[in-house]
């Protein structure tokens, strides 16, 4: 359920990535609460994906499902 959620809010920032040429691809959600993604397109080699991954994804994930702690890059 808990990657369900996930992979909703993810669908709400893809289109702000496609903008750029980029996209975001879940790989895992685990029990700890911990959401693994891969930053494709352009956004997998730009300076600024760091950024992009925090104050962007991770940021908007954890608004939408509280018990998530952290987003990573893989």
């Amino acid at each position: 359920m808990l990657k369900e959620k996930v992979e909703k809010a993810l669908e709400e920032i893809r289109p702000n990535l496609m903008a750029d040429g980029g996209n975001v691809e879940l790989v895992d959600v685990t029990e700890d609460g911990i959401v693994k993604v891969r930053l494709t397109g352009a956004c997998g080699h730009c300076p600024m994906s760091a950024q992009t991954l925090k104050m962007g994804i991770e940021r908007k994930i954890k608004e939408k499902i509280p018990e998530i702690k952290s987003v990573e890059q893989v």
